[in-house]
């Protein structure tokens, strides 16, 4: 019985998320927070930056054909964003596994966003190396499976706003800046008029509503409307 324990819970080391690595030297170095010296983890986590973009990126693909490029990238950059990567990790149970410096772990950096997220890519660029593409894109289909099934579901619920930020982080673009360039009306029955300004248009955009909220929304809207038309609706 104890020979079994002993054997069960070795297999359970090898192993995380259901990949069983034949370089267990990698898989610790991938749960090494750099709190607790070197080596550790952050070359591993660049590495599995570049490979869950590139397999993300592969899923999404073969997963919406009919989805245009401007959809897809705003999938993609919401399914890789660190508090994804952080929601994965927690569910994943990383913060049990990972190895802190004493003074990080006393601060509560098990759960920190940052270091979930890091740690989760850098598994995915361990996993990279010992096991190759196929045993990647298998392990990033299966732990962000019900991840990528609610952001498929989140466009109707996100205003013009955000998808216009979205839009632009995906591209690397500066974000939109708001600035209300008019206000009439009396208490009551206020009007403001926003203009949206962007370095990829010429000229601002501007809208009009009952409140400074609602015109960037508009503003928003309308801005999306000329840069991604299938974003935009």
């Amino acid at each position: 019985m104890q020979s079994t324990a002993v054997a069960e819970r070795g297999a359970a080391e090898a192993g995380f998320g259901g990949y069983a690595f034949r370089d267990t030297g990698l898989l610790r170095l991938a749960l090494t927070h750099r709190s607790c010296g070197t080596p550790n983890n952050e070359r591993l986590e660049f590495l599995g930056d570049a490979v869950l973009g590139l397999v993300m990126g592969e899923l999404l693909y073969d997963r919406f054909p009919a989805a245009a490029e401007g959809e897809l990238s705003w999938l993609r950059a919401r399914l890789v964003s660190g508090d994804c990567l952080a929601q994965v990790a927690l569910a994943m149970e990383v913060q049990q596994r990972v190895r802190l410096g004493r003074g990080e772990r006393h601060d509560g950096g098990a759960r920190r966003k940052t270091i979930l997220a890091g740690t989760l890519e850098a598994l995915i660029g361990a996993i990279w190396i010992d096991g190759g593409l196929d045993s990647c894109r298998a392990c990033i289909r299966r732990w962000f499976a019900g991840a990528i099934e609610a952001t498929v579901t989140a466009p109707a619920e996100r205003d013009a706003k955000t998808r216009l930020q979205e839009y632009l982080q995906a591209r690397g673009e500066p974000l939109p800046a708001y600035e209300v360039t008019r206000a009439w009306g009396p208490d009551h029955a206020r009007r403001f008029e926003v203009s949206c300004v962007l370095t990829l248009l010429d000229q601002p955009v501007t809208a009009a509503a009952d409140s400074r909220r609602e015109a960037e929304k508009r503003a928003a809207a309308k801005a999306l409307a000329l840069l991604a038309p299938e974003v935009g609706t």
